[in-house]
């Protein structure tokens, strides 16, 4: 498998790209570009189902869009006028054909195909109750157990059987799914992953980014609300809204480093917001430096943000190789090491008897942080200072996001100066968690009702967590031994 993350073991991993299209020729094709636009959100494999009016067609593959669905004969072989495509990380289930969407199942009603991003956080809990019930599962997807609850709900119609299967779950879902009457967009009700709907033409077209909509060429109009069910029957578009209305908590990452920085969200650029956390981090943790370098390539907006506010140049200090995925395990470190360089290497011109500012969007395990300020020491750099575009990460997510048990996190086992000896800086800074909601526009974090899902910087958590409570993988009064401190 092909990665496009160059410290692929230390990083929160993009959770999974959705994208759908209903009423255009040649909907696979589209569903595959923008799966192309997408695939930052999922490296690990790729699928896409269509319907013809008749029949559903499905191909999926392990590894990416490119060279699985570049091919004519694919694309020949899943026609229709309606496809919904999905890129995947997993977060829930093991790394396996069986396990990559669309899934498909042939129910009562036809045929029912969906594409989900996020995480369900009850679906250990569904799952035994409705095996117990005489369902028979295909994958280890938490995916999975929406189809089954689809299936074996007493509701009349495919739409309310839909929604009561949506009324059960808990946890994080943006779905596009498929059925021979039509396509079904939803987020759930506090909206943590995120779902666009654009027009191309005649045809309505979803994704989880805009920048899908761009790629294919259609016309950006709108979120789904968090909570809303978009129907597309034909040529006529509905919206229902069956859950109570809530304070919305869309996923805050989705600002700091999973969107493309291209991107439109809240009708706000990601790159623009980047640059405002950047320079909000400099007004928090100046230093006196000769250089700001960002991490590429995730730290390279706010690191612009950085210099601009602080006045110190900004210069490509660490160029990164595109053409590199996984390196071989090498036995020894010094050859372990060498292969670090394959992926990233100082310029070492530039760097040599500088104080350099290294500008980096998260911390995660802190490996990453530590090759790279070992890089620019052996470059010669005179002090290496280390900014970061976000909280410290203390908290895993279990909405979608492929975080580390918290006992592998470093802020969860350090505080700042700790961390800091770990990376080998000469000093170490993050964002606040206000200036993160001021440089979002906000006067800063409500105690009562955060305007969004930042539970993996500060542990709160905006829904039950039954399955982690369950197998006790979370110490629940840690966490609110935290909350109450």
């Amino acid at each position: 498998m092909l990665t496009t993350n160059p410290f692929d073991d230390d990083k929160l991993h993009e959770e999974c790209g959705v994208f759908g299209v209903s009423g255009a020729e040649d909907a696979s094709a589209l569903a595959a570009l923008g799966l192309h636009a997408l695939q930052h959100r999922g490296q690990e494999a790729a699928g896409i189902t269509s319907f013809d009016g008749a029949h559903f067609h499905t191909h999926r593959a392990m590894g990416h869009v490119a060279g699985n669905f570049d091919r004519d004969d694919v694309i020949r072989a899943l026609p229709g006028h309606a496809a919904v495509g999905h890129v995947r990380y997993s977060t829930t289930g093991e790394t396996a054909l069986r396990n990559v969407q669309p899934l498909y199942a042939d129910l009562a009603s036809g045929g029912f195909a969906v594409a989900h991003n996020g995480n369900l956080s009850n679906a250990m809990r569904l799952r035994r109750d409705l095996v117990r019930s005489g369902s028979i599962f295909q994958s280890t997807s938490d995916t999975e157990t929406i189809i089954h609850l689809v299936a074996t709900s007493s509701y009349r119609t495919l739409l309310d059987k839909f929604i009561d299967a949506l009324k059960q779950v808990e946890g994080a879902y943006s779905l596009i799914c498929m059925t021979p009457e039509g396509m079904i967009a939803c987020r759930d009700p506090l909206g943590i992953r995120p779902l666009v709907m654009g027009r191309l033409g005649d045809a309505v077209i979803f994704a989880s980014e805009s920048v899908a909509l761009d790629v294919v060429g259609a016309t950006y109009e709108r979120e789904v609300d968090p909570g809303e069910l978009v129907i597309v029957k034909g040529t006529e578009l509905s919206s229902i809204r069956p859950f109570a209305p809530q304070a919305a908590r869309p996923c805050i990452f989705e600002w700091v480093y999973f969107s493309r920085p291209d991107s439109i969200a809240d009708d706000r650029s990601i790159y623009s917001v980047r640059k405002a956390i950047g320079a909000q981090l400099a007004i928090e943790d100046p230093v006196d430096a000769d250089l700001v370098i960002p991490v590429p390539d995730s730290g390279t907006p706010a690191a612009i943000g950085y210099a601009q506010e602080s006045g110190i140049p900004f210069e490509l200090g660490i160029i990164r190789s595109h053409y590199v995925g996984r390196t071989f395990i090498q036995p020894r470190d010094e050859v372990r090491h060498l292969g670090v360089k394959l992926k990233h290497n100082a310029n070492t011109a530039l760097i040599k008897g500088k104080r350099v500012v290294l500008i980096d969007d998260s911390i995660v395990r802190g490996t990453t942080s530590l090759k790279i300020v070992q890089m620019m020491r052996e470059a010669g750099a005179a002090e290496v200072h280390m900014r970061i575009a976000s909280p410290p990460t203390r908290h895993s997510c279990f909405y979608g996001v492929d975080t580390p048990e918290r006992a592998k996190l470093l802020a969860a086992k350090h505080n700042t100066v700790g961390m800091r000896d770990y990376i080998k800086a000469d000093s170490l800074a993050f964002i606040s968690i206000d200036g993160l909601y001021k440089a979002l526009g906000e006067e800063g974090r409500a105690q009562i009702r955060p305007k969004y899902c930042d539970a993996c910087f500060t542990g709160d958590y905006p829904t039950t967590l039954t399955d982690q409570d369950e197998v006790a993988t979370v110490n629940q009064l840690e966490m609110l031994k935290e909350r109450v401190g």
